[in-house]
């Protein structure tokens, strides 16, 4: 949906008239799924394209276990904090900053959130420079495309470009984009990796088992803490699916809670068209993330090839000629384009949102003023491609801007564990509390992402 033109008009108030009885079954559910969509196009970027194949590159195919484990471990968080969110009609960081201790107004989760935001500078400045990049080898402007004249002209292209098309904050057309940008890349990803064995890199069942045997290589434990942070949903992904499912419509439809059977009934069934559009979300970027990480291992290593610099999207690219022929550049390119930019597209409306959100709870706005939020959120819209752009052309190395972000992302995790449990605890009516199996994932889910934020953070001090 478009800008609110009156609070009727506002997914984030809840109200008797929005309500919406739920779909059952798959079929009816397909045209009520979209937040994973872009949650999808979000990972299937940087995460994949550069962090993943980053580290099939450097080990081989020795840490695929880790691959698996980071895309599905954080599933169940996801799907927790969205389903409070379901319930009560608020975005995550409106519940992070209730979880007590707090600093003045802010909550402590929500300053470690300022704190990866800043870190985020670097990594969505890296997908910026990743797609200046691709566009500048596409069409140098001077010559060379790596000259910091080219970059410099792709970059602002890009940043421009972005603010143009998201400007307006639509949710459809946010969807639909994302839909289109995740479709293009991963579905030829995926046939290729497939492919990979019937051409000189290929690999068999035994590079397989040998990626499954749960050892983490000398030298690969900070390229694998990044990639663990960055695929699958990210602290950031999780948070702000929350704002998608709100903008999709979920907990309008649900209504406001009055106490009823009526009201708990549509409440489990919305959660459930939830749950379908988690896990289609999680069989895409899953797929995918297998894909760059096997084209890394069986493609990038056995060459010795590694990805530093401004090189990262020449290097890459050698996947496919090696694999296709010299023709695949251009089609490498275009869909390098379409992944990093899915990343964008997907990370400034959500960035955007949750910027506000904070700004919201700081009281420097009514977040329940639609319009007033909406003026904000594009203020943001705008802002943000520039810093981002600005950033990639001071620090100017893709790979390592993202696997920074990435460690941050890692660290805030627990932290978002800590909240989802709290509010599921103290706001969630035990009678819409998950079955017995998905609480156990869900504990399962927590006590591994624990690990990793404690893992980070030691890794990062030592």
């Amino acid at each position: 949906m478009g800008a609110p033109t009156a609070t009727s008009d506002d997914p984030y108030l809840l109200t008797a008239d929005g309500i919406k009885e739920p779909p059952r079954g798959w079929r009816a559910s397909l045209r009520y799924l979209g937040p994973g969509l872009i949650v999808s196009a979000s990972i299937v970027g940087s995460g994949e394209l550069i962090a993943t194949t980053a580290l099939g590159a450097e080990v081989g195919f020795a840490l695929l276990w880790m691959v698996i484990l980071s895309t599905a471990v954080k599933v169940a968080v996801q799907a927790e904090l969205a389903r409070w969110t379901i319930i009560t009609g608020k975005p995550a960081l409106t519940g992070f900053n209730e979880v007590p201790p707090k600093i003045g107004r802010l909550g402590w989760i929500n300053l470690l959130w300022m704190l990866m935001a800043l870190s985020k500078l670097l990594q969505v400045g890296g997908i910026v420079g990743g797609t200046a990049v691709a566009l500048s080898m596409l069409v140098p402007v001077g010559g060379d495309p790596l000259s910091f004249t080219s970059l410099a002209v792709w970059t602002a292209i890009v940043v421009v470009g972005s603010i143009a098309l998201l400007y307006s904050n639509s949710y459809s057309l946010i969807e639909r984009g994302a839909f289109a940008l995740v479709a293009v890349f991963s579905v030829a990803t995926v046939v290729i990796a497939i492919g990979l064995p019937f051409t000189p890199f290929g690999y068999g069942g035994g590079d397989l088992l040998s990626g499954l045997t749960f050892t983490i290589p000398a030298g690969a434990i900070g390229a694998a803490v990044a990639m663990f942070g960055i695929t699958g949903v990210g602290a950031d992904e999780i948070t702000f699916y929350t704002y998608w499912c709100v903008e999709k419509g979920y907990a309008r439809w649900v209504g406001p809670n009055d106490g009823s059977e009526e009201w708990q009934r549509r409440a489990r069934g919305w959660i459930r068209v939830m749950h379908k559009d988690v896990f289609l979300s999680w069989v895409i970027y899953t797929f995918s993330t297998l894909a760059f990480f096997v084209m890394g291992a069986a493609v990038l290593n056995p060459q010795g090839l590694v990805l530093e610099g401004n090189e990262v999207i020449t290097t890459l690219s050698q996947m496919y000629t090696d694999v296709i022929g010299e023709w695949a550049a251009v089609g490498f390119l275009v869909g390098a384009i379409a992944v990093l930019g899915s990343t964008l597209w997907a990370s400034i409306p959500s960035w955007s949102r949750m910027y506000v959100n904070v700004l919201a709870t700081l009281g420097v706005l009514d977040w329940s003023d639609a319009r007033s939020r909406q003026k904000w959120v594009r203020g943001f819209t705008v802002a943000l491609p520039i810093v981002w752009g600005a950033t990639y052309l001071f620090i100017n190395s893709p790979v390592v801007m993202v696997q920074i972000g990435g460690i941050m992302t890692g660290i805030f995790l627990p932290a978002v564990v800590v909240a989802t449990w709290y509010l599921r605890n103290t706001q969630v009516d035990r009678r819409l509390h998950g079955s017995r199996a998905f609480n156990t994932l869900l504990v399962v889910s927590s006590i591994a992402i624990s690990l990793l934020g404690v893992y980070s953070l030691i890794t990062v001090f030592s």
